[in-house]
């Protein structure tokens, strides 16, 4: 990070990092156990990620607080600017991955019969791949590595193959089991969620590589 002659503005922009790394660590967490919550049927580890969500909702108002004040105050440019607003829009993005962890949670109780369902011994690994996709992505931000960045965005094909994968697979059940749509039908509501955390770390990783570059990566990267 270059430094500045304002040393309080340097001390801005690292609390802005620390903030970012926090809430992507607890992102991290939250797919983690919600996955692990519900491959296990464990709904009082799940009802801990829903309350855990809380604090993830109050380091993203820090980010929105701190980086309003930053260019209120300090007035930032070019690459300074281009950080700070990356800051805020990841931390909106770290928001929402927080939220889909959540909603996954809030289906561990309705799942019936599980042991039938193959799909949920897919939804760990496709998990597994969305989780790596927001460590590596703040990794990314932290080192300024918008290479890393566009591996990021390559690695959502796989979670896309994963969620046709398990998609084709419940649907094919429930023709098949028509008892069992109902638990199915969250089951996909899982995967979709799943779907959409590597969507927004893709998100984050075009971010990152606009932030350390000034431009966006080109499209046969997206």
């Amino acid at each position: 990070m270059t430094d500045h002659t304002v040393k309080a503005f340097d001390e801005d922009i690292t609390r802005l990092r620390g903030l970012i790394g926090e809430m992507g660590g607890l992102a991290e967490v939250a797919i983690e156990e919600a996955l692990a919550s519900l491959v296990a049927g464990d709904t009082k580890r799940a009802e801990k990620v829903v309350k855990a969500d809380k604090k993830l909702d109050d380091l993203e108002s820090q980010v929105d607080k701190l980086a309003i004040r930053v260019i209120a105050l300090r007035a930032p440019m070019a690459d300074d600017l281009r950080e700070v607003i990356a800051a805020l829009k990841i931390a909106g993005v770290l928001e929402r991955i927080g939220d889909y962890s959540k909603n996954i949670a809030k289906r561990v109780g309705m799942i019936e019969g599980r042991d039938r369902f193959e799909p949920l011994t897919l939804l760990p690994a496709m998990g597994e791949v969305a989780s790596e996709m927001v460590h590596d992505v703040l990794t990314a931000y932290a080192a300024r590595d918008p290479g890393l960045a566009r591996e990021v965005i390559a690695t959502d094909d796989k979670v896309d193959a994963f969620y046709n994968s398990i998609f084709r697979n419940l649907v094919s059940y429930m023709v098949e089991n028509p008892a069992t749509i109902s638990s199915a039908a969250q089951l996909l509501f899982v995967a979709r969620n799943l779907e959409r955390i590597g969507d927004h770390a893709t998100n984050v990783a075009e971010m990152v590589h606009f932030a350390a570059t000034g431009v966006y990566p080109p499209e046969d990267d997206r």
